[in-house]
């Protein structure tokens, strides 16, 4: 129990109970307050740098609210910078497009124009190429017509003619020679060169032993080579000894002739493979020549019928030169006549310079000359004019 004011209260007492728990209450309030006054002391003390960092921090949210602001304006800055940016770079790519469009339509336009003009020349090739073809295709006939003509022999005979006519009429002149003439003895040769004594006119007659050659070529085996030799050999020998009895005639012919082979592939294979046979020709004055060596002969030809004129010719160019020196004399003696008077013309003009200087000479004196100190007797006397009467 306990004793308040004089009066005894019970502890077990609910009034008892209730006040001392509304005490123990207050008491715990008011230690709460003394420990809530502490700690508002310790908070104020401990609020005083935040409230400063608090104002710093207004601050810098003031700053960087202005910073937002100009940050906002410098945005809006470079997107308006950016946006004209793009514009002129859109405005410079379809300015580069257009370029483009057209740089590649020009391209275009160029290659169509460059490939019609090669078509247009492809083409031109190809008319030529059909040309060509046609041309060769006219050879290949040419050719078999040539073989036609030469499996002949009287074709082949006058195609040798025509090659020799042909090299004949371009190295000499045309009165020097004679096609397809006749001899005394009857004998028609296909070319007569009329050479001056000596040697005198000589012969060139067209030989072409087409066959034997042939033979030769196509000779596979040593029996085959030896059996077309002697049909070689026999072919050239009977053409020489036909040619020296029928155009080698003493008193009117040279003691030699030409046998014209119109081939330089069976003149090579006489001179390379029969050697012995060309030997025969030289004892028997019949000398083979191909169609170059007969073109080199007949310059030699030319030359000699150019020397023979000019022997001929020697007796008038003698009396051309004589009357040339009488006409030099007589240039002389005139040229001669010429400087005389040259000279004399010279002479007189010198002296008409020096008479015309004298005079001159003079008549600047009478100019200079004074007429006022001549005295009244130094004039010359006046004459009076006759009155004439009858007037």
């Amino acid at each position: 129990m306990i004793e308040i004011g004089g009066q005894a209260y019970a502890l077990d007492d609910p009034a008892v109970i209730a006040m001392l728990a509304g005490a123990a209450v207050l008491l715990l309030v008011l230690i709460l307050l003394v420990a809530a006054v502490r700690a508002a002391g310790r908070s104020a003390r401990m609020a005083e740098p935040l409230l400063h960092q608090i104002g710093t921090l207004s601050q810098d949210l003031q700053t960087l609210s202005a910073g937002q602001h100009q940050l906002a304006g410098g945005l809006n800055h470079v997107s308006e910078a950016q946006a004209a940016s793009q514009a002129s770079m859109i405005r410079l790519m379809e300015q580069r497009l257009a370029e483009v469009a057209r740089g590649m339509t020009e391209n275009l336009q160029g290659s169509a124009t460059r490939t019609a003009r090669s078509l247009g020349e492809l083409q031109q090739r190809l008319e030529t190429i059909d040309k060509a073809q046609a041309n060769i295709e006219k050879l290949s006939g040419d050719v078999l017509s040539l073989q036609d003509i030469l499996s002949n022999k009287q074709t082949r005979g006058a195609f040798g003619e025509i090659q020799l006519n042909d090299i004949v009429t371009k190295a000499l002149p045309a009165d020097s020679y004679a096609l397809q003439a006749t001899l005394s003895n009857g004998r028609r040769a296909d070319c007569l060169i009329h050479l001056p004594n000596p040697p005198g006119p000589i012969v060139i007659d067209a030989k072409f032993p087409l066959e034997a050659y042939e033979r030769l070529r196509a000779a596979g085996t040593q029996a085959e080579v030896a059996e077309a030799g002697r049909m070689m050999r026999t072919s050239v020998r009977a053409h020489i000894k036909a040619i020296a009895e029928r155009y080698i005639i003493e008193g009117e012919t040279a003691d030699g002739a030409l046998m014209f082979l119109p081939s330089e592939a069976v003149y090579a294979e006489l001179h390379a493979n029969f050697a012995d046979v060309v030997r025969e020709g030289f004892a028997a004055r019949v000398w083979i020549v191909s169609p170059t060596t007969c073109m080199a002969t007949l310059n030699t030809m030319r030359a000699i019928l150019k020397d023979a004129r000019m022997r001929a010719q020697a007796g008038a160019i003698r009396r051309e030169l004589a009357l040339l020196h009488a006409d030099v004399d007589r240039l002389g003696t005139r040229v001669e006549n010429l400087d005389r008077h040259f000279g004399q013309a010279a002479k007189d003009i010198e002296d008409i310079k020096i008479s015309a200087d004298k005079a001159g000479r003079r008549a600047k004196r009478l100019d200079n000359f004074d007429f006022e100190e001549l005295g009244p007797e130094a004039a010359a006397p006046v004459v009076p004019l006759a009155r004439d009467t009858q007037g």
